[in-house]
């Protein structure tokens, strides 16, 4: 409360919308008109802009400032952010955006950023999943891992994802970027608003069925390049 009440521009940056919609519930008695919160929480785009329509009410401008990068980039301010909000206010905070961001998007109201984060969060956890099948594939074949890793980054098939879970991977390395309990949340924020949307998503259902495998594993708190630990420890009902 005392943090609400004493910030002119408030940042938000929790585990779910639901962590997100609760807190400002409670915090309703201690926002002043005026206020700005900037909201970096990745969830439901549907509770996302409920949050918005109860600061309104208080007369707080909400701005979704989704993170597209990890905790590492943030720290070394080279994340994108995608916004979502009134343009005006977008503008406002950037000055502050700019400490943690190299480059912003503006996708519209409030919903658009939370809307677009699932689309590259879609993107972005297929090609570690890829990634670690085709790690693994490679060991089955005979081909050490990180030759195959350093090959494959030479190549057509190169992504960033190499450069930042790959060798984590091959090393089993899996201290601690961005958790793989929170990914594969998101990946089921991406299947509920893909089912809403009537949109056809086979790959994100094996995603989810892989980081589920993982975290059974014991995985869950670990880094998500911990994926590939689905492949190396399959089901006995997949063989």
């Amino acid at each position: 409360a005392e943090v609400v009440q004493n910030s002119d521009v408030l940042f938000l940056s929790l585990p779910t919308s639901d962590v997100a919609l609760s807190l400002v519930g409670q915090l309703c008695p201690h926002f002043k008109p005026s206020q700005i919160v900037v909201d970096t929480t990745t969830g439901d785009p549907q509770q996302m802009v409920a949050v918005g329509e109860s600061l309104a009410k208080l007369g707080v401008s909400y701005v979704e400032a989704t993170v597209a990068g990890s905790s590492a980039q943030v720290t070394a301010g080279e994340v994108a952010l995608l916004l979502g909000g009134d343009a005006e206010v977008v503008e406002s905070v950037k000055p502050l955006l700019a400490a943690i961001a190299s480059k912003h998007f503006h996708l519209g109201p409030v919903g658009a950023a939370s809307r677009f984060k699932l689309v590259h969060n879609l993107v972005l956890g297929l090609h570690r999943a890829v990634l670690a099948e085709g790690l693994v594939f490679a060991e089955s074949l005979g081909f050490d891992q990180g030759a195959t890793l350093e090959i494959l980054k030479q190549t057509p098939a190169q992504s960033v994802v190499m450069e930042t879970k790959g060798r984590r991977m091959v090393e089993r390395d899996y201290g601690l970027q961005a958790r793989l309990s929170q990914h594969l949340k998101d990946v089921r924020l991406i299947l509920a608003e893909a089912e809403r949307a009537g949109t056809n998503t086979p790959l994100s259902q094996v995603h989810k069925e892989l980081l589920e495998q993982a975290e059974a594993l014991g995985f869950g708190d670990a880094d998500n390049s911990a994926i590939v630990e689905a492949f190396r420890h399959p089901r006995t009902e997949d063989l």
